[in-house]
């Protein structure tokens, strides 16, 4: 299904300050939230949608590209936000709350949905995000790849399954709060009455307390440990590309939502090929001779080498195509081209015999050099 226009989403116009979006967005947040609208998937996907939007045209770069090229000039900007994008990582609902919460969580917006805690809350005690690079040859990104990568992060505690509380025992609700992990304190003065809503100082915004903390990990349910992840990497990635592995960054604390992986790609310098977008370029060092009379190389390519014919009178470093030989598309069928530069191989040494045909047929084209300053290459 094809996705609406994201001013339209938000109801502004294309010239919108960012004042005007930001504003327009929050509306439509608040309306849409699913603490709001629990069990609601029409609102739910409002929601997204309208933060997707927003999470766009509040960044001045993704703004321009979508404005010159639409929906189709993000991909490969990223859901991600610079990684797979539109065309891989889906913006899910996780995503959008993490968004909202980001901008908008510390402006009491849980009072307004009716008291807090639910999904709102598992976003402020989210796990840390984590970020590895992996580094892939120019096979591996033409060809796609599946690395195995261990992770150093904390993990839930064995002893408590991440709770927090003692064996035995379990969390409690926070008397203070009533489970809320906020409480209104009213404040009165000369221009009337104010109502603040701030974290709960006796659970520190959690809803819940521990009375026995777990003695292995103090009651903070995560301990440091390790674990491997494995990642499918598409062909035609470029440096700097990167997947999200959701929920596989570290445990939060106390039984909170995990973080992400974000695995960044980091392209091997080639000895053998030069990259230029999804075409590679390789040089190959043919005879003179080869050159003015014509002759079939052999080209290395990332698919096989291939057989290729030099046209008589080639000048040296000319570039030849050949099609669907390069890396394919990361968005979309095809694939890119073998560029081929052929060089004339000038010989460091020569034999006597060699000396004597050069220095002939240096004789025979001394009148076919073109005069000094003409143009010499076409192209």
């Amino acid at each position: 299904m094809s996705k609406r226009d994201y001013y339209e989403v938000l109801g502004v116009e294309r010239g919108a300050s960012a004042d005007e979006i930001k504003k327009a967005y929050r509306k439509l947040a608040v309306r849409y939230h699913p603490d709001k609208n629990p069990d609601d998937k029409s609102a739910e996907e409002k929601f997204k949608e309208a933060t997707e939007a927003y999470e766009v045209l509040k960044d001045g770069e993704k703004r321009k590209v979508y404005d010159q090229y639409g929906h189709a000039g993000l991909s490969g900007q990223g859901g991600f936000h610079g990684g797979f994008g539109a065309g891989g990582a889906e913006f899910d609902l996780s995503d959008a709350l993490r968004a909202f919460m980001r901008d908008f969580g510390g402006f009491g917006f849980d009072d307004m949905f009716g008291g807090g805690g639910g999904r709102a809350q598992q976003a402020r005690h989210r796990g840390r995000d984590l970020q590895v690079k992996v580094s892939l040859s120019i096979k591996e990104i033409a060809e796609g790849a599946s690395k195995t990568i261990k992770l150093k992060k904390m993990v839930a505690c064995k002893t408590c399954g991440g709770s927090g509380a003692a064996p035995g025992s379990s969390p409690k609700r926070c008397e203070e709060c009533g489970g809320q992990g906020r409480i209104r304190r009213v404040q009165r003065t000369l221009l009337g009455q104010f109502v603040n809503v701030v974290s709960c100082p006796a659970c520190q915004g959690e809803g819940k307390v521990i009375s026995k903390p777990c003695p292995d990990c103090r009651g903070r349910g995560v301990e440091k440990g390790e674990e491997t992840v494995k990642v499918k990497i598409p062909a035609g990635v470029s440096g700097g590309n990167y997947i999200t592995l959701k929920g596989q960054g570290d445990a939060a604390e106390r039984g909170g939502a995990a973080g992400d992986v974000f695995v960044v790609v980091e392209e091997k310098e080639s000895d053998l090929f030069e990259r230029h977008g999804d075409d590679l370029l390789v040089t190959v060092a043919v005879l003179g001779a080869d050159l003015a009379l014509g002759a079939k190389v052999e080209v290395p390519t990332v698919t096989g080498r291939v057989s290729m014919k030099i046209p008589a009178g080639t000048h040296s470093h000319k570039i030849f195509r050949i099609p669907n030989r390069g890396i394919p598309h990361l968005h979309g069928p095809g694939r890119g081209d073998q560029l081929v530069r052929v060089v004339a191989w000038t010989p460091s040494k020569v034999s006597a015999e060699e000396r004597e045909l050069l220095e002939r047929l240096r004789e025979l084209e001394a009148d076919q050099l073109p005069p000094p300053g003409r143009k010499i290459y076409g192209g």
